[in-house]
């Protein structure tokens, strides 16, 4: 299809199945989280994938080129955020496996059948209320910041849709891990893996990416933690590995 750029929008090329992806000049643009949580999600080819919070599709978009998933709804609040998606969706020609929907998550069981999810993946917004400034750009500041009811209304959502046994990917900082495990126990969503993402070895942990079933009983794996970067600032095997830099 013919290329629709906006005058604030731009072009980057994912390196990843020759696909590119449309992101706003100076708004909220896709980061390295996103290419972790990617790797990190046991999502089956066939599955049915809902991405909460999608943003500019990234996370569809690195599943499919992973060859995780079939069928993505990418929900996303913000009517111009979800038609940039859709038009990088439509760029790729991917409108067979990836729907953008501009409803709230609280919302998409309007499109998207109870109990018909094998797996939602989220990258949701970090900040909460007093923890962050935030940002005066209503579309980082949409971006960025959720606070505790609005988290545990989309764990509800999820459960809601999610089939027995599905199961939620999600990356969130690591000091708020015991808050967010204890949400998504509250709506029933168990949390079953950890891995913990460390910026360098001597570093404590910024980040935790957490995998959690569907009315399952409790029991925890951790995996070995992800080290960003050796001391000299380089990138580890490991990362090289996820973006495929081996």
């Amino acid at each position: 299809m013919e290329l629709q750029l906006l005058p604030d929008e731009r072009l980057d090329d994912l390196q990843l199945g020759h696909m590119k992806i449309i992101q706003k000049t100076k708004g909220f643009r896709f980061g390295m989280d996103a290419v972790l949580l990617s790797d990190f999600a046991a999502i089956k080819p066939y599955h049915t994938v809902a991405d909460f919070g999608t943003g500019t599709c990234i996370l569809p978009l690195l599943l499919l080129g992973r060859e995780k998933g079939s069928r993505f709804y990418a929900i996303e609040l913000q009517p111009q955020i979800a038609d940039m998606a859709q038009r990088t969706v439509a760029m790729n020609q991917l409108e067979d496996k990836i729907s953008v929907h501009a409803v709230s998550v609280e919302q998409c069981h309007q499109v998207i059948a109870p109990g018909s999810l094998d797996d939602i993946i989220c990258n949701p917004p970090y900040g909460m209320p007093g923890t962050t400034l935030l940002n005066p750009m209503e579309e980082r500041s949409v971006a960025r910041h959720q606070t505790e009811e609005g988290l545990l209304g989309w764990f509800k959502q999820a459960h809601r849709l999610l089939k027995g046994k599905g199961r939620l990917f999600m990356i969130y900082p690591a000091p708020r891990m015991l808050e967010v495990m204890n949400l998504l126990t509250r709506a029933h969503l168990e949390p079953k893996r950890i891995r913990a993402i460390h910026p360098y070895a001597h570093k404590a942990a910024n980040l935790v990416m957490i995998e959690a079933m569907k009315d399952a009983r409790p029991m925890l794996t951790i995996d070995p933690p992800l080290i960003v970067y050796h001391p000299d600032g380089s990138m580890t095997d490991e990362l090289k590995r996820i973006y495929g830099n081996e």
